[in-house]
């Protein structure tokens, strides 16, 4: 097999591993060697100069000696199998990062015969990366759970940063979908790697020449939607995770359906992106807003709503918090506050000291007032008043409402729900109703509920 084919196996296989976060690491070009790296590097995604920063994102191997159930590279799933050498993988990413295709490479891995092996291959690939052919850029690679902790300090010697996928959010579904995996196994090496980084940070404040432990930390991946954990679980487990592991960042992947099991969700079913996106929007309010898990969600409301973005739907829940005195509140109470982010609650208390704020300079400095308004005093005046129905269409969430065209030839357009669109939308348009009025109808009904609520 050539090198061409197996980037093509290789590379596909990789799409369903989420390397979306930026470097987060500083590190100049240096003479001699080859690239550098930026903090604001992102992978697949447009800097605000208009550069667009890519990552090489590959497997080493598909050939998995695991079976998990939801993966499609797993070892009974029958598809075309590549494994690269370490030096093929090397000389790839040299020439692509030549030819400016690339910035930085993803590299993870199937299980190849044993963790230990495989490790030991990848580590070989990065050895001949950073040592011979001096490659100063940006590298993101996954440690293999259950791999020797030496070949993990080995791995975050070479690479920025390093990722553990915990794949499922509990113990339980991964005994039932992943038996080949385990819990302990998965959670060690992010231990390894959380205390490796931290003894390294403390070394480089030292001596600045120590050798640098997976500068940019740790993050992983979970997959929703292949198991039946409420969103209360995935939440509570994500600030788990940031507390006790320093995560840098905890993804999320909407299972999307490739294998048919009577375990997982049938192949017809839509993944979950909605979800997802709940998910992403509580992980910022666990990271930037100073809220904890069991304030968003609960035993007893374990499900993010649909329509409402977790913030907004914490407001709602607590009307004795509102209103909030732009002029005097501290961060943390401006923070609670739907249509105001960390960045315009700094402003704020930076401009609240030269003056006192009102609606025209809260919208300069970037407050979304069409939701902020209904939740803010300024100067001890109430902002805006608004009926019931107003302020449940100011905080209904757009997207979940979403219609896009798809153009099927040169003169056929035909409107479709988008994929994050709610799952009421996807079903009345797969029911026959035409895209636009099923969302009308979703946001209309949504729109009711919303305002008895409230």
């Amino acid at each position: 097999m050539d090198l061409a084919d197996k980037l093509a196996i290789l590379a596909d296989s990789a799409k369903y591993d989420v390397a979306c976060t930026s470097s987060g690491v500083e590190r100049p070009g240096r003479h001699g060697a080859l690239g550098s790296t930026a903090a604001a590097g992102i992978c697949h995604a447009f800097t605000p100069d208009g550069r667009c920063v890519s990552l090489l994102k590959v497997l080493f191997s598909n050939a998995c000696a695991y079976d998990c159930s939801y993966c499609v590279n797993r070892r009974s799933n029958p598809r075309p199998r590549a494994t690269f050498t370490p030096r093929e993988l090397a000389e790839l990413t040299i020439g692509f990062y030549r030819r400016n295709y690339i910035e930085g490479l993803f590299l993870s891995s199937a299980v190849l015969g044993s963790p230990d092996a495989t490790m030991e291959r990848m580590i070989e690939a990065l050895r001949i990366l950073r040592e011979e052919y001096r490659f100063n850029g940006y590298i993101h690679a996954k440690a293999i759970p259950g791999a020797d902790p030496r070949l993990v300090e080995r791995i975050g010697l070479l690479a920025d940063r390093l990722s553990v996928n915990i794949e499922l959010p509990s113990a339980k579904s991964l005994d039932a979908l992943a038996p080949d995996k385990s819990k302990a196994a998965i959670l060690r090496p992010m231990g390894q790697i959380a205390a490796q980084s931290a003894e390294s940070r403390r070394d480089l404040a030292v001596y600045r020449h120590a050798p640098a432990f997976a500068p940019a930390g740790q993050s992983t991946q979970m997959i929703i939607g292949a198991s039946p954990e409420s969103d209360f679980q995935i939440l509570r487990l994500t600030e788990g995770l940031y507390k006790k592991y320093a995560l840098k960042r905890v993804f999320y992947s909407a299972y999307l359906p490739v294998v048919a099991d009577s375990r997982l969700p049938a192949l017809s079913t839509q993944p979950p992106l909605l979800r997802e996106h709940r998910l992403y929007q509580a992980d910022w309010l666990l990271r930037y807003y100073q809220f904890s898990a069991a304030e968003i969600l609960s035993e007893d409301e374990p499900w993010f709503d649909e329509y409402l973005d977790p913030k907004c739907t914490w407001a709602l829940r607590h009307p004795a918090f509102f209103p909030v005195e732009v002029n005097t509140a501290p961060k943390a109470a401006l923070l609670r506050v739907p249509g105001i982010g960390p960045k315009s609650a700094l402003r704020i208390l930076q401009a609240r000291r030269q003056q006192t704020l009102g609606m025209p300079e809260l919208k300069r400095i970037g407050v979304v007032l069409k939701r902020a308004q209904y939740f803010i005093t300024c100067g001890g005046r109430v902002a805006a008043r608004g009926t019931r129905q107003e302020v449940a269409a100011a905080l209904l969430d757009p997207g979940a409402f979403g219609v896009g065209v798809r153009q099927l030839s040169l003169d056929d357009f035909v409107a479709r729900p988008l994929p994050g669109a709610a799952p009421a939308v996807h079903a009345l348009a797969a029911a026959g109703v035409e895209a636009g009025r099923a969302a009308r109808l979703v946001r209309e009904e949504a729109l009711q509920c919303l305002t008895r609520r409230i």
